[in-house]
């Protein structure tokens, strides 16, 4: 295993610095806006003179995407952990189910910011950014897919869709709760129990077989 490189005291102080500096810039952001927080202000709400600041980062939106893609590396890692671990494809999606609601609540700040923001109505801050995002989320997405495709396979999940579909209709299930919660936090949590997310898909409304009254489309 190569040693960890131990970091000088100015490497350190350095790092201390860019974090204090991406803190301060959170906050400001997620209070009043993107476009309503100037270098200037952040700076100042890190006790930083200005100068110092465009030392580390060119401009705001140089520092929007510092923030925004080191919570999504982080978001992605949690996110692994958690379909690493469990044991079989039910324990793995319990834990996905469960761990990304934690980690959406643990980071309210930037989730809102992530939707008001880039979401939103900025072309400008969502070119390139996203690329990175998308690049980790699909990684995830394939992850899950992968899950289903194996419980499948042992036939510990009926095929009732191609396993990536099956991937996609649970993230956007669970991305439904998310958007709900942030709109009302206090009448909208995120359920704690998986089950009550992962139900939708392993019982569904219908009791019983069910046969569709129209035959399936037929991919092109």
């Amino acid at each position: 295993m190569t040693p960890v490189k131990k970091l000088s005291r100015r490497e350190r102080e350095r790092l201390r610095q860019r974090r204090d500096m991406l803190a301060a810039a959170l906050e400001l952001f997620s209070r009043n806006g993107y476009y309503n927080v100037s270098m200037n202000e952040i700076a100042e709400k890190a006790e930083f003179a200005v100068g110092t600041l465009y030392k580390f980062f060119k401009n705001k939106e140089d520092l929007y995407r510092s923030i925004m893609i080191e919570e999504t590396d982080w978001f992605h890692k949690v996110m692994d952990q958690a379909l690493d671990s469990g044991g079989d494809e039910i324990e793995k999606l319990r834990n996905y189910v469960s761990t990304r609601g934690v980690a959406v609540t643990e980071k309210e700040a930037v989730v809102r910011l992530y939707h008001a923001e880039v979401r939103g109505r900025s072309f400008n801050l969502r070119a390139g950014l996203d690329d990175e995002i998308i690049k980790q989320l699909n990684e995830l997405r394939e992850r899950l897919t992968s899950i289903f495709a194996s419980g499948i396979k042992k036939k510990i999940f009926r095929p009732i869709a191609e396993p990536r579909q099956l991937a996609v209709a649970l993230e956007n299930i669970c991305s439904g709760f998310i958007m709900r919660w942030l709109e009302d936090p206090q009448n909208n949590k995120y359920p704690e129990e998986p089950d009550v997310i992962l139900n939708i898909i392993f019982q569904g409304l219908i009791p019983g077989e069910y046969h569709s009254p129209r035959p399936a489309a037929q991919n092109s």
